[in-house]
This record gives C-alpha cells, sequence and structure tokens, in this order.
C-alpha cells in the first residue's frame, strides 16, 4: 500500500494537515499522526497540529524544522500534482494496478484484489476476511 497526499481546496487546513502529517513521517509517526487528523478534522488548525504532535511525544523542535522544510512541502505538492495528473478527484481514492477502484466495501476490494491476481496467474489466500 502506497499512501500519497491530496489535500483539497476546499479544506481550510488541509494542506499544512498533509504537510504536518508528512513532517510526523520523519520521526515514524506518519499513521498515528494521520487518525489523529480525522479524530479532529472539525478542530484543525495551528495549534491543534502541535498538539497532536506533543501528544505523539515528537520531537517538537524537529517537528517545527520539518513542517517548514521544503523537502516536506515539496512532497506534499509533488503528491498532489500527481492525484491531479492522474484524474484524483476527492479523497479517498483508491487506486489497484493502476486502475480507480470504486469499491467501498472490504469484500469488494478483495473481489477486485483477486481478479487482478487471477489475470497474474496468481492465487491469494483468504482467511477469515484477510488476505495473505
Amino acid at each position: 500500500m502506497i499512501f500519497k497526499n491530496y489535500p483539497l481546496s476546499r479544506h481550510a487546513y488541509a494542506r499544512k494537515a498533509a504537510i504536518a502529517a508528512a513532517a510526523a513521517q520523519r520521526q515514524e509517526k506518519f499513521w498515528e499522526y494521520h487518525d489523529r487528523l480525522f479524530e479532529n478534522y472539525d478542530r484543525l488548525d495551528d495549534q491543534k497540529f502541535r498538539e497532536i504532535a506533543r501528544e505523539l511525544n515528537l520531537d517538537m523542535e524537529k517537528f517545527e524544522k520539518d513542517l517548514n522544510d521544503p523537502v516536506t512541502i515539496l512532497r506534499v505538492n509533488k503528491d498532489a500534482q500527481l492525484g491531479q495528473s492522474v484524474g484524483v478527484g476527492g479523497t479517498p481514492t483508491v487506486f489497484i494496478n493502476g486502475s480507480i477502484a470504486k469499491a467501498r466495501t472490504l469484500e469488494d476490494f478483495q473481489a477486485i484484489i483477486v481478479k487482478e491476481l487471477q489475470k497474474a496467474g496468481k492465487r491469494a489466500a483468504v482467511n477469515e476476511g484477510q488476505m495473505r
């Protein structure tokens, strides 16, 4: 699974949230930070970004530096440009083998993946709702 940022322009703090999550990634806390952002989607602002970082025990000096690092910002911008170039219109958008998957349930995703594996001549092991 590969995660790409696609901050929507209609959300005032989406771009800053993506940059903050990328800064958290530099301390190996991306998913934890990502989850907290979504838990607080209606309260996002610069103060909340720092509060989440403190709650996750991030090195605040490094976090602040990474928030403003052109490399962090460029990563988010490149992800967004890529999304636009491949037809992403909203989030979440899931691609499986280069095609947008319209699925929304686990079962639908599994069916698509099994079909793709069969096309490639491979078998998927499905056990209690989990693919291997």
